[in-house]
């Protein structure tokens, strides 16, 4: 007998006219446990994307130093980020594990959302649970709440006025804010033919993941990917929340 076929959800309309994406979130890794393959189609597309970490992961090696795991953890994110077609990787460097909603993380991401100007914001999923039901991480949650209001304060040429002392004039071009694996996501992005060089980014994490144990990283983020396309109607794809900041 045959199974019976995953039901298809209702799409939302995947974002197309951009050209230049900003993909912010609070750790190295982050990018590779959700968005990678979605951003490895795009710049393939021959969209420009910047990657902004809020924090460089030093407290995600427990075996590690802070010191020596953030120093290696911003180097392997650098080689993850060039295998999906990206080259200009920033780090706010705030402290990792304890990021707090508040003016100085909204001025930071006021102060990179002006210089990259994006059309588009990709980040992880900000709400208290992923898709699969399993509880977020504070600093995931913080860092997509303060990048809401921050992308908002980057258009507000009052708010944030020291960012003017510095050339950088305002910016109202976001248009969409595109957070993967939320609980409410609309849209499926088909990433059959960049999975591979994906999973070949989350493999430049070799320490972090070497200090995750028996957890097989790349199984699990193929196999999510597996049934996320079975929803979606491709082989393998990415769900994004899409959030319209502009008209």
């Amino acid at each position: 007998m045959n199974a019976t076929p995953e039901p298809q959800i209702t799409r939302d309309e995947e974002p197309e006219n951009w050209s230049k994406g900003l993909a912010l979130v609070a750790h190295p890794d982050d990018l590779e446990f959700g968005a990678a393959a979605a951003i490895a189609r795009w710049t393939s597309e021959g969209r420009q994307i910047t990657y902004c970490m809020v924090t460089r992961g030093e407290a995600g090696i427990d075996s590690m130093d802070p010191d020596k795991a953030g120093e290696i953890r911003a180097l392997e994110q650098v080689a993850s980020a060039r295998l999906v077609g990206v080259n200009d990787v920033r780090f706010l460097d705030f402290p990792d594990g304890v990021l707090e909603y508040g003016l100085p993380l909204r001025r930071a991401i006021s102060r990179v959302v002006r210089q990259t100007r994006p059309e588009v914001i990709i980040t992880n999923n900000f709400r208290d649970v992923w898709d699969t039901g399993e509880l977020n991480q504070a600093d995931h949650i913080a860092t997509g709440q303060a990048l809401l209001d921050g992308v908002r304060d980057a258009a507000n040429r009052w708010v944030f006025r020291e960012l003017l002392d510095e050339g950088l004039e305002p910016w109202a071009g976001t248009q969409w804010l595109l957070a993967a694996h939320s609980p409410r996501s609309t849209i499926g992005v088909d990433v059959t033919e960049h999975i591979e060089s994906a999973l070949a980014s989350l493999a430049e994490h070799k320490e972090y993941l070497a200090g995750l144990g028996d957890f097989d990283a790349i199984d699990y983020v193929r196999t999510l990917a597996q049934e996320t396309g079975r929803r979606y109607g491709a082989e393998y794809a990415v769900e994004f929340e899409k959030v319209t900041l502009a008209t």
